[in-house]
């Protein structure tokens, strides 16, 4: 039985064009991210890959993305399940900021604990340790039963919503996966076995 789970980070917003916080706050993909999105979508369709059901946030670049991917790989119509719970983090206080202003503001080892360490939170916002407590119970309780039941899934979703799933995954340390960055648009395919655990990982960059 195959155990297919795929992850998407969307593609490139326009808040991550201007350099701002963006968490929880609904900014749309720019022309590149959408370019970005239906390019995932064509490599996995290279790759043969085809899904049963689709999970994303309640955010409209993650659905946005989404919906590419799924228009490139020809399932339109494929049942997708929108949920706040992988929505991103919640930036707080710190959502619409420009990232260099906030470094001014607040200086730049401030700034980097906010965005890096696992469990400091910025102001008003959620560290990655609440997002892992809010990720986490949804990814059990919701997709891997599905996985396990041979269903074929593809999860778009945001950075750091990513990152949680991926630090459960791939067995990281909150040290590791505070260095982790995903880049927009590029699929992770992991296979699980039996016993939940990955078996194998694939980065379809190229």
């Amino acid at each position: 039985m195959e155990r297919l789970l795929v992850l998407a980070r969307h593609g490139q917003s326009d808040w991550n064009k201007k350099n701002l916080f963006t968490g929880w706050k609904d900014p749309d993909l720019t022309e590149l991210g959408v370019e970005e999105a239906r390019l995932g979508g064509r490599r996995l369709k290279e790759r043969g890959y085809t899904f049963d059901v689709a999970f994303t946030s309640a955010l409209s670049r993650a659905q946005r993305t989404c919906a590419i991917m799924l228009d490139e790989l020809g399932q339109p119509g494929l049942e997708t399940i929108a949920d706040a719970a992988i929505n991103e983090r919640d930036y707080g206080d710190l959502a619409g900021l420009n990232k260099d202003d906030a470094r001014a503001k607040w200086g730049e080892e401030q700034v980097f604990i906010w965005r890096r360490s696992y469990d400091v939170q910025p102001p008003g916002g959620e560290s990655l340790k609440d997002t892992v407590a809010r990720v986490l119970p949804y990814y059990i309780r919701e997709i891997l039963p599905r996985v396990m039941r041979g269903k074929r899934v593809l999860v778009a979703a945001h950075g750091n919503s990513l990152r949680a799933l991926m630090m459960v995954l791939d067995g990281m340390t909150t040290e590791e996966v505070s260095k982790l960055e995903l880049p927009t648009g590029i699929p992770f395919v992991y296979r699980l076995g039996e016993d939940t655990r990955v078996v194998s990982k694939e980065t379809i960059d190229t």
